[in-house]
């Protein structure tokens, strides 16, 4: 893979601490890492995976991330690109059979908007950080490298974000010291040209995001604080408002990691009470949390880091779509050993919460 230099114009403006969105909650300051006690004495509601991938091919802490890619004319030939982050980018149909690994992409996250594909990898550029650009083939379901984006941040995470406003598309890589960029990615054939359009610093680690094409805005988490939401157009700014924190009061049990949404719901990855949170998405309210348990097919998903949902009619399968969440500890039932990535039919989570 080569790296190519692009622009960068962007401002750094100073840290938020925890602490403000703590004030912003209004809840009380709670150390890193404490368990907030409304988390901890809500029970999760309980479902269960109806498939699990293969296991990633590296052991240890090695998966990490999913993405769904709905097939354009066959919904049940999509596919969950998977990242193992000591040295992968993997591919796996709706059964969870690998189809494709890609050796040398030590991506940690990985977003997709369309046929384009981008994996987040801190190790890449000498250990700068750099987005890995991909093109999927619907008739192979293959990917296809197109570009090395090198960026100012060191890339750890990344959530693709298509502007309801302009059409283009964008990422959001993000790094373990709290930096964000926001790269503007025009893609024309094979050829791609990346510009960096916005630089932040949101305060401590930072990992899980998503980007809401439908309402232009920013879900990041903060692994130690919580979830801020920011505005997605690379005018914004860095003004933002909080969804949920870590803190007493707080739903979430540190780390905060994995976020996405599906249909009228939001869900983060509560990897401190090894479950999800759920949220509606117009009115952004808690609703309640769920833990993906073992089951006949899949063991429990325990740990996690990333997720993905989405609602569409994937066939038989997951004829309402699925949520999928990357799998700490893989035991029995089903393949244990490496990591891996359980899928669970989404209406098992619906039916729970609307």
């Amino acid at each position: 893979m080569s790296f190519t230099e692009s622009a960068r114009t962007a401002a750094l403006p100073s840290a938020v601490t925890a602490a403000a969105l703590l004030a912003a909650l209004a809840l009380p300051a709670a150390p890193a890492h404490a368990t907030s006690s409304s988390a901890s004495a809500a029970l999760a509601v309980a479902v269960t995976a109806t498939v699990e991938t293969a296991p990633v091919s590296h052991s240890g802490d090695a998966a990490d991330d999913p993405a769904i890619w709905v097939h354009p004319t066959d919904p049940a030939r999509s596919v969950v690109i998977g990242t193992d982050k000591k040295g992968a980018l993997e591919v796996y149909d709706l059964a969870g059979t690998r189809i494709q690994r890609i050796s040398g992409d030590f991506g940690n996250n990985v977003d997709l908007r369309g046929d384009i594909v981008v994996s987040a990898d801190d190790e890449a550029a000498d250990g700068n950080g750099a987005l890995h650009v991909y093109r999927i083939d619907p008739a192979t379901r293959k990917l296809t490298w197109l570009k090395d984006v090198p960026t100012e941040v060191t890339a750890h995470g990344v959530c693709l974000y298509t502007s309801p406003v302009s059409g283009k598309l964008y990422a959001f890589p993000n790094s373990t010291s709290g930096r964000v960029e926001q790269w503007e990615l025009a893609v024309s054939g094979n050829a791609v040209s990346a510009t960096s359009v916005r630089l932040w610093d949101a305060g401590s680690a930072v990992e899980g995001c998503y980007a809401d094409d439908s309402t232009g805005k920013l879900y990041l988490g903060e692994e130690d604080v919580g979830v801020w939401i920011y505005g997605a157009e690379p005018t914004a700014g860095t003004s933002r408002t909080p969804l949920d924190s870590t803190g007493s009061g707080g739903h979430i049990n540190a780390d905060t990691e994995g976020i996405t949404a599906a249909g009228n719901r939001i869900y983060v990855s509560s990897q401190g009470s090894n479950d999800f949170t759920v949220y509606d998405r117009t009115t952004r309210a808690y609703l309640g949390r769920f833990s993906v348990a073992n089951g006949t097919s899949a063991d429990d998903c325990e740990d996690t880091d990333g997720i993905d949902a989405t609602a569409a009619d994937l066939g038989p399968a997951f004829p309402q779509g699925v949520f999928i969440c990357q799998d700490g500890s893989n035991g029995t039932p089903g393949a244990s050993g490496n990591q891996n990535f359980k899928l669970v039919p989404l209406q098992r989570i619906t039916a729970q919460f609307g």
